[in-house]
């Protein structure tokens, strides 16, 4: 009787033991997968971002395509026509336009 016992005892350590580490583990696909690829991407918007000079073609989070016109900290003016300018705050630039000309 006292085997019986002893031998459930150590299955259900050893059950206990496995849960963790597949626990661990889908942390950790997680973490390589979705995680630290987004990471990346907001580090390159971010020097993106802070690398921005006039003339530069760029599109906003809304979809208006423009060209740098003045930067400011917080913003930039981008001129979007001929003498039309409009004030955009640079977290809502999301990229620049010579990526989309290779497509």
């Amino acid at each position: 009787m006292n085997l019986l016992v002893l031998l459930q005892q150590q299955s259900a350590g050893a059950g206990n033991w496995s849960f963790i580490i597949m626990m661990l583990l889908m942390f950790v696909v997680m973490y390589f997968f979705m995680i630290r690829p987004q990471q990346k991407k907001q580090k390159e918007l971010a020097q993106f971002r802070n690398s921005l000079k006039k003339g530069d073609k760029v599109v906003t989070a809304g979809g208006i395509y423009g060209t740098v016109s003045e930067i400011k900290d917080q913003f930039i003016f981008m001129e979007v026509d001929n003498n039309v300018k409009i004030r955009v705050d640079k977290s809502s630039v999301i990229r620049d336009m010579s990526d989309l000309q290779g497509k």
